[in-house]
């Protein structure tokens, strides 16, 4: 769901079979022409397009909340992390070769731990001014070793080096007792008097540079005085330079306060932090606290925005949230035109037809590529419904013959799987009143007039009676919190062909006049009337 080329094709809010069906479909279509198409929803799907999908053995398509850009919608730069127990050369060297400033410091299951930059680096560095940068930190005995490329002569490898301060011995002997204290790591040379007398005072570590060769006798003193000798091939101006980058990088990170991002962070939320912060680049991580990447001010200017091809519907009203930061590729419809716009010209297809399942089909058919018997399923079980069986008057004869040919490969009979289907998806039973009213649920703006009308279809217009009350509740307290101007339930039985209206809101007149009724109790029957888009929508705008 998270790659970059995905095309996600999306219905409109509070889906219908067509609107789900539909996405589904032209998404395996542009599958098969080599796209990587996904079909989402954009909400809960309907008792009746649950059975459809269940009949056919279709799964149901992913959620999806919005298409805003967020960060795993841009290439972020690649991450080079490193351990906090490597040392700080193991890091600067790292970043040359990756030229970069930053390294991310991580555990054994790449979790971000903290963060180490060449600034850090080099202010530790530089603390190798006073000899003391050893003695405030731990480190261990090979890193020592690694980091001077050292061969250790008394001592265990895997030691943790506690020390004190690093000093260099050149002077005489009898001189050292005021420079060197117990746990000190004393660079000494092929001086023997030198070398015993800082075992002596209980150093806890000897380096010998140039490789000098260190006397037996020496060696057994040190080993009983658990001291560390290292011997190794640089001289000691350069040795005191090497030993300090031998820290770890655990002592020199960040590990607080670090300004980071998550791949699911919104793009205009990072901006704002940035313009906040002004660091040169910030990690990106996972759900899990995986490090994915850096991203700095200049990936923004290169974002890529989410592309989309909406199928039934073309009103931003009722699309995903964000739908004005997608890259809208395509429009699928039957509606009229609505308020979409885009920055570029698309590819529109807009069809008088009965169901926007008609007009896949057909692109189906016209680029000779046949659907799958359960791809064919679904668009035919679509047009069933969106048509009300071809007893809307919104069906056509188009969609009656795509229908035909549907079924024909799909291998059902129409007549029957109508009947199975409307049985099946019609009951209330169970049903509270928000699934009775938001199964299919669409908002409308005409003029100044916001609407939102659900339409329900059933073979018992009845069928609501019992929580009535509770209906018109649930509609009055949409109304006042929305501020719509009418809200109304269509109760469409396909049988008797007609519609039992529930409607609630100051523009109940308007609706009065249109169709020419009085409301009793703020619901009325229409006969003949069961198509919200053609029917009840096209008389309302006329009236408003």
């Amino acid at each position: 769901m998270k790659e970059k080329d995905t095309i996600y094709v999306i219905g409109h809010k509070n889906p219908d079979s067509d609107s789900i069906c539909s996405a589904i479909a032209y998404a395996d279509y542009k599958q098969k022409n080599g796209l990587n198409a996904v079909a989402v929803r954009l909400g809960e799907l309907s008792y009746e397009t649950m059975f459809i999908l269940n009949y056919f053995h279709v799964n149901v398509p992913p959620l999806l909340n919005n298409v805003k850009t967020q960060v795993s919608d841009l290439d972020v730069d690649p991450a080079f992390p490193i351990t906090p127990d490597s040392t700080i050369q193991k890091a600067w060297v790292r970043m040359k070769q990756n030229n970069v400033n930053t390294l991310p410091v991580v555990d054994e299951n790449n979790h971000l731990h903290g963060l180490v930059t060449l600034t850090d680096i080099a202010d530790k560095f530089f603390d190798t001014i006073d000899m003391n940068v050893i003695g405030s930190v731990n480190t261990t005995l090979a890193n020592i070793t690694e980091t001077i490329n050292g061969r250790v002569l008394c001592g265990s490898a895997g030691n943790l080096v506690e020390a004190g301060k690093l000093v260099v011995v050149a002077m005489q002997a009898d001189h050292m007792h005021p420079f060197i204290e117990k746990g000190d790591i004393v660079i000494v040379g092929n001086r023997k008097d030198v070398q015993q007398l800082a075992i002596e005072l209980n150093v806890s570590m000897l380096i010998i540079p140039r490789n000098a060769e260190v006397d037996v006798d020496i060696l057994e003193m040190a080993k009983k005085n658990n001291t560390i000798v290292i011997s190794c091939p640089q001289d000691t101006f350069t040795l005191t330079k090497l030993i300090s980058q031998s820290i770890t990088v655990s002592n020199v990170m960040t590990k607080e306060h670090i300004v980071l991002f998550s791949q699911d962070d919104f793009v205009n939320d990072i901006k704002i932090k940035m313009l906040e912060t002004r660091f040169r680049s910030y990690p990106v991580i996972n759900d899990n606290n995986v490090i994915k990447g850096f991203i700095s001010r200049y990936h923004l200017i290169a974002s890529r925005k989410k592309k989309v091809i909406l199928v039934d519907h073309n009103e931003k009203s009722q699309s995903v949230e964000g739908i004005e930061e997608a890259d809208i590729l395509e429009i699928i419809d039957h509606h009229r035109y609505g308020d979409i716009q885009t920055k570029h010209p698309i590819s529109v297809t807009l069809e008088p037809v009965g169901s926007t399942a008609t007009i896949v089909a057909s692109i189906f058919f016209e680029n000779a590529i046949r659907p799958t018997k359960q791809i064919a399923g679904i668009l035919c079980a679509a047009i069933i419904s969106d048509t009300m069986n071809f007893k809307s008057p919104t069906s056509v004869f188009k969609d009656k013959i795509t229908a035909e040919k549907l079924a024909d490969i799909a291998g059902i009979n129409i007549e029957k799987f109508a009947i199975e289907m409307i049985k099946e998806s019609s009951s209330i039973h169970g049903k509270t009143v928000r699934d009775i009213f938001c199964e299919d649920f669409k908002e409308f703006q005409l003029g100044t007039q916001k609407l939102a009308i659900s339409q329900i279809k059933t073979m018992d217009i009845n069928c609501v009676n019992d929580i009535f009350d509770e209906i018109l509740d649930y509609m009055r307290q949409l109304c006042e919190t929305v501020h719509y101007n009418l809200v109304m339930l269509v109760i469409t039985d396909i049988i008797k062909e007609g519609s039992s209206v529930i409607a609630i809101g100051p523009s109940v007149p308007i609706l009065e006049k249109a169709f020419n009724v009085q409301l009793k109790n703020n619901t009325t029957f229409l006969h003949g009337v069961v198509s919200r888009k053609k029917q009840i929508i096209h008389v309302l705008s006329t009236f408003i």
